[in-house]
């Protein structure tokens, strides 16, 4: 196996000479470039969730309509998960710390010109170039504390990677609803964009500082094929089904979703010849040789599913259907965040005593939540108030925050160092694609069936849908190891 060259940041390489500790092993990633890497893997995933209570304001204000409302989301979030992987590679070739860098800067910029976009058309095209600077940061994040991290240290930072995470989820939603609400300085809804400028300015001169530099010893080339395929992959899929319903599913989509299975077997072909030729492919095969990816995996896709699909009909439901403001809307969410992130904090300590089964429990807990939803929707709609919706809310939450953490800790704990980047942008695709997925047919379903049955009935439909797919989620958890290391 190659080894993962780890370089320290400028600053302690010039300082090497004086300080014996930073001349002899690898890096350390230190509280600081912790807490630096983490405040970048946010950002991505805040934007992704903090468009969904500003939807309203932004189409009155840009007179977008549906069909680019939806591309407003799904823009970000097809370039998001198509460069991914390749997000990784590079990271792999060029030093995981230079993109970063790179990708966090370019994430400055896209936002800045989303704030200041004058019209839907160019909020578009916006959010897609920031997507695509979300996927050359995101990536860097799990392949540094894979390479610069290693025992209980790893596992503290992959506990806090996943609790910050998922936190992050909820959390865009409700700093998205507090910033249209506050109105800051006359902006509006371009403040959700904005507010990322100065948290980049300080992102990157922490980075400068405290995040070390890793890279593979023997990078492979970017596989060109297997990226294009893999682009053509996620975009016959996930365009027709985000788009579909907005535009009224017009020939191309059902054409793209035909085409889907094929492009994937291709992709999956040329990948599979390429790593037997002894190259390195985009996605090798050979990776899911790896047990702790091979389980762990799996279980990400229905529950980003079912987690993507929850934000954004809850979204709409809340301010639509209940008449709730942004801020309200926002709120309303709070004791979700806050039970998922206890939760995620206490997960090291019980995957350490029950391994993979304590992700079967949280399955189980997520579940209940979800009834309690659905039977507080059916008994008090349209009159459904926060203290009809915190049981199912809290409840729901401590089960997503006993799961995801312990899937993202599963997943990488026995990848390689030297495909850290590889790994982790195969993970991260996953997770982003799949919350897109959740997005087009959760939200499609919900959308579809309101006219007919009313808000509170679709609702109720929707949750129960999602039920079946958290069921599947723990059918799949049961296949994690009893013990991960």
């Amino acid at each position: 196996m190659t080894q993962t060259t780890t370089l320290p940041p400028t600053s302690a390489r010039l300082s090497s000479s004086t300080s014996p500790s930073s001349s002899t092993g690898p890096s350390v990633l230190s509280t600081l470039g912790l807490f630096t890497v983490l405040l970048g893997a946010a950002l991505p995933i805040i934007d992704f969730f903090i468009v969904n209570v500003a939807l309203p304001t932004i189409d009155h204000e840009l007179a977008a309509g549906p069909a680019l409302l939806e591309l407003v989301v799904a823009g970000y979030g097809l370039s998001y998960a198509v460069l991914l992987v390749l997000g990784g590679r590079l990271g792999d070739m060029f030093g995981r710390r230079r993109l970063f860098l790179w990708g966090m800067a370019a994430f400055g910029l896209t936002s800045l010109a989303c704030g200041l976009a004058p019209d839907a058309w160019t909020l578009v095209g916006a959010r897609v170039t920031q997507g695509a600077a979300s996927a050359l940061m995101l990536p860097q994040v799990l392949a540094t504390i894979q390479a610069s991290t290693a025992g209980p240290r790893r596992a503290k930072a992959m506990g806090l990677y996943g609790a910050m995470a998922g936190l992050a989820m909820v959390a865009g939603q409700i700093l998205g609803g507090l910033l249209v609400a506050a109105d800051l300085a006359g902006t509006g809804w371009r403040s959700i964009f904005l507010v990322n400028v100065p948290v980049v300015i300080v992102g990157l001169l922490l980075a400068a500082r405290s995040v070390p530099e890793t890279r593979s010893e023997k990078p492979a080339p970017v596989d060109v094929p297997g990226t294009l395929l893999l682009a053509l992959s996620l975009l016959t899929l996930l365009a027709p089904l985000t788009e579909g319903r907005a535009s009224l599913w017009p020939l191309w989509t059902w054409l793209s979703l035909a085409a889907f299975p094929f492009v994937a077997l291709a992709f999956f072909l040329v990948e599979r010849r390429a790593d037997r030729a002894g190259r390195t492919p985009l996605v090798p095969p050979s990776l899911f040789a790896v047990e702790s990816l091979r389980r762990g995996l799996p279980p990400i896709v229905p529950f980003s599913i079912s987690f993507g699909g929850f934000m954004f009909v809850i979204a709409v439901a809340l301010q639509q259907g209940l008449g709730m403001g942004a801020v309200a809307a926002g709120l309303a969410l709070v004791p979700m965040a806050v039970a998922f992130f206890g939760a995620s904090l206490a997960g090291p300590k019980l995957i350490g005593r029950y391994g993979g089964r304590i992700a079967v429990a949280g399955a189980l807990i997520q579940a209940g939540g979800l009834v309690l939803l659905i039977l507080a929707v059916r008994r008090d709609w349209p009159e459904l108030g926060f203290a009809g919706l915190l049981p199912g809310l809290l409840i729901a939450g401590l089960g997503q925050g006993l799961q995801l953490p312990v899937l993202f800790r599963i997943v990488l704990s026995e990848v390689p160092a030297d495909r850290a980047g590889v790994g982790s942008g195969v993970m991260v695709t996953a997770q982003q694609s799949s919350l897109a997925l959740g997005v087009a047919t959760l939200g499609t379903l919900f959308l579809a069936l309101t006219p007919a049955l009313g808000m509170g009935d679709a609702l109720a439909v929707t949750l129960l849908v999602q039920l079946g797919v958290v069921a599947l989620t723990g059918l799949l958890n049961l296949r994690l190891p009893r013990t991960v290391s």
